[in-house]
């Protein structure tokens, strides 16, 4: 399994591949021929009121060059991990995964010796639509926060420009929601929450403290993330590390900037909700008068969550067949109960 080397841009928090015999173990499961493997959430890093990560669900995504190619192999290792959707064959099971939803096949629950597994098979050619488009903006938001990266893309495959590309369009987005003046954990919690943004689990079966949670113990993970972007932003934006102050300009002119460096499918969605009233505007017009409105990251905020409220529907609905009835009901129960800890948590502080 080749496990490539990083350019000098960092692309993620922890790039030693040092990896502990769990995630080892957890590698030597699946078919060898990963393109990009990651782990995220609370089972890869300790959250805010964890003593640990010992017990939660680890979650994956895999990538592959050929989701048929893929669920053929793993099938013939991993054939408990599937729902009844195993005996439709590997071809229906990638057709499944490439036509609907957020372009991602998840097995749900599944047993390994350390504990549960959660992971998502996806292809290269979707991750790169949505790290650069943000045509879903789920695995391109997952990947606005630290993650622990399992197996590296090659030096030379298209992820690893579109990485990069990715974060380069969350900071853009970022700070176009946020005042002249912030503080560092308030970019970080715009950053980590541009994902969750409309997504319907954060009103329903998700933790509520979810975001913050995210953010605070892994400040410095999120500095290592977004440190590389700072120069380029210079005209328009600069942050002191010492103080973790941060201050940009607002002007027109600056976010026109951002505007247009924005990933296509946010762009596309300004642009129809700008023209709502049957009037057509040229995206140029469109940005040239968003940017002398006041209400400017507030058009932007509903573009995103346009864009996330979309594939947080359709990937979740297109979870009960993948995972199986019981298991969909198991796990929807699971975040329920995180829900209703996170708001007794927040009554009694």
């Amino acid at each position: 399994m080749a496990t490539s080397r990083l350019s000098s841009v960092r692309l993620f928090c922890d790039t030693s591949l040092a990896l502990t015999d769990k995630f080892r173990h957890i590698l030597s499961l699946f078919p060898q021929d990963l393109v990009f493997a990651f782990s995220y959430g609370s089972g890869a890093f300790q959250q805010h009121g964890q003593k640990s990560t010992e017990g939660n669900v680890v979650d994956l995504i895999l990538v592959v060059e050929d989701a048929e190619t893929f669920h053929r192999l793993n099938l013939e290792r991993n054939w408990k991990h599937y729902s009844s959707m195993k005996y439709l064959g590997p071809h229906t099971l990638a057709t499944f995964q490439e036509k609907w939803g957020a372009r991602v096949y998840f097995n749900t629950l599944v047993p390994y010796k350390h504990g549960l597994l959660k992971y998502g098979v996806v292809s290269s050619s979707a991750v790169i639509a949505d790290l650069l488009d943000w045509e879903w903006m789920y695995i391109s938001g997952r990947l606005h926060k630290p993650v622990m990266p399992l197996v590296l893309p090659d030096a030379n495959h298209p992820i690893r420009s579109a990485l990069k590309h990715n974060l380069q369009n969350a900071m853009h987005t970022a700070l176009l929601l946020l005042p002249d003046t912030f503080q560092e954990e308030a970019l970080y919690r715009t950053l980590a929450g541009l994902s969750y943004s409309g997504d319907f689990r954060m009103s329903f079966g998700e933790d509520r403290n979810k975001v913050q949670n995210i953010v605070q113990p892994q400040i410095e993970r999120f500095r290592k993330l977004y440190a590389p972007f700072w120069s380029g932003l210079a005209a328009y934006a600069e942050f002191n590390s010492s103080t973790g102050r941060c201050e940009q300009d607002t002007s027109p002119a600056a976010r026109i900037f951002h505007l247009n460096l924005l990933p296509k499918k946010i762009q596309q969605t300004i642009v129809h909700e700008w023209n709502r009233n049957g009037r057509w505007q040229d995206v140029e017009d469109v940005f040239r008068a968003a940017a002398h409105d006041t209400e400017c990251p507030e058009l932007v905020k509903e573009a995103v969550q346009k864009t996330v409220k979309a594939s947080s529907w359709t990937q979740s609905l297109k979870g009960i067949p993948t995972a199986g009835f019981v298991k969909a009901i198991r796990y929807g129960f699971a975040k329920i109960n995180k829900m209703w800890k996170s708001l007794k948590t927040r009554e009694d502080s």
